[in-house]
């Protein structure tokens, strides 16, 4: 078995781990430390680097909770970070250094959430499900992702009639530089009428991370002359693009103006990426399914694909150790 060694991440690993991640196999932003770091007042980083022959070859975002690793609480997905081609072979013997590593460190438990496979730029290359039968694992959660593959979506007749209706309405979409319009006249409102809750990023949390991440952070609205109306803001990766909060005022149905919205977007802003993610419609810890917002995004052409949670005991290193003979 190849050795490898386990340390825990500092601030002045900052440019060695965005390095990696810019060069590894995950399609996505959200693992750079400007990003990860923005809450770090409210977790406890515990992030791993492990490293073969003084080389780095893999990370883990995370953070700690009493005796608890969890794929890190503030990101919406997590797992192991790697190069493109990382052999089955050395898959395992890391997962195996991981656990063994958190074990003798007090760490009884690895609480991971999985990066769904649309955000793999090399999607044959992952050996997670094996890992997690052979130490096994507990699947605790399945959250439901909707994900338009681009190259083959198809609208329904509702998502049509609502599309016509925003140009019949003589609506506008619009790039914005900013976020308060959106945030203050519409997001902030809505959640708070309809669900008593705030976003999970504030005004000047999102805003702060715009200006690190101007070309990955982008803001539309939907106009009706000169008032907003909806609005969606985008997070957007190399081949993936994701819809991270999407609102609209009460006229959203008689005007279409979400309709109008993400029709535009899917067929000329962003056209050319390969997958379209309305994110997920599950609620209470996963259990079940907003029915309505399901069947809105589904009208796009949107289809599900599984995110699982899985709670694995770090005393089951042991069962990694001998798989490859």
């Amino acid at each position: 078995m190849q050795e490898f060694k386990v340390n825990i991440y500092s601030s002045a690993n900052k440019p060695e781990w965005d390095e990696f991640v810019s060069q590894s196999n995950c399609d996505t932003f959200l693992f750079l430390r400007d990003f990860m770091d923005y809450h770090k007042d409210r977790f406890q980083d515990s992030s791993l680097m492990i490293y073969r022959d003084s080389k780095l070859v893999a990370l883990l975002p995370a953070n700690k909770e009493n005796d608890i690793l969890f794929s890190h609480q503030g990101l919406t997905y997590g797992g192991l970070v790697y190069k493109k081609f990382l052999k089955s072979s050395d898959a395992i013997n890391i997962w195996c250094a991981i656990l063994k590593f958190l074990h003798k460190n007090s760490c009884n438990t690895l609480f991971l959430k999985e990066l769904p496979y649309v955000y793999l730029e090399n999607s044959v290359n992952n050996s997670m499900s094996y890992i997690l039968f052979k130490t096994e694992a507990l699947c605790k959660r399945v959250d439901m992702h909707s994900i338009i593959n681009l190259e083959q979506y198809k609208l329904s007749n509702s998502r049509k009639e609502g599309v016509k209706r925003g140009k019949k309405a003589g609506l506008v979409v619009k790039e914005s530089e900013t976020l308060e319009l959106f945030w203050n006249d519409i997001l902030i409102p809505n959640l708070k009428s309809k669900h008593g809750v705030i976003p999970v990023h504030s005004l000047s949390e999102i805003k702060s991370l715009k200006s690190k991440f101007t070309n990955n952070i982008r803001q539309f609205n939907v106009y009706d002359q000169d008032r907003i109306i909806a609005g969606t803001t985008i997070f957007e990766m190399k081949s993936i693009v994701h819809c991270q909060y999407i609102s609209g005022d009460s006229s959203k149905n008689s005007s279409g103006s979400l309709d109008f919205l993400h029709g535009h977007l899917i067929t000329e802003v962003f056209s050319t990426k390969k997958f379209f993610s309305f994110g997920t419609s599950n609620i209470n810890a996963g259990q079940q399914v907003n029915a309505g917002l399901q069947f809105w995004k589904e009208g796009f052409g949107a289809r599900s694909i599984t995110q699982g949670f899985f709670e694995i005991s770090t005393k089951n290193y042991k069962l990694l150790e001998d798989v490859m003979i």
